[in-house]
């Protein structure tokens, strides 16, 4: 079980253009590493839109976010154009890692 403030362990996933992202990719940089169960849905949406919303403080905090769930790489192109998110979601389809 990951603890808060704990270094989450290394993982590759895809992301929603299905270019392979590794969390070792942002070494040097804080990363906000979030989990959700669905695209699409009132509660995943709400925090995604909160986390944009937000996105301009986390990048003067040089921090990256990152959005997994198991939703397809064409979910997530769907999702994030839709409520315009500046930041990467993954596809753990296979749930490697979610």
């Amino acid at each position: 079980m990951l603890e808060v403030g704990k270094k989450a362990p290394s993982f590759t996933a895809l992301d929603s253009t299905g270019k392979k992202v590794s969390l070792t990719d942002f070494k040097g940089k804080k990363v906000v590493l979030y989990f959700y169960p669905k695209d699409m849905t009132s509660g995943c949406t709400q925090e995604a839109c909160d986390f944009r919303d937000s996105h301009p403080d986390f990048k003067k905090l040089n921090a990256v976010i990152l959005g997994v769930s198991i939703d397809s790489i064409q979910s997530h192109q769907k999702f994030s154009s839709k409520y315009e998110l500046p930041f990467t979601l993954l596809s753990d389809e296979k749930k490697r890692n979610c």
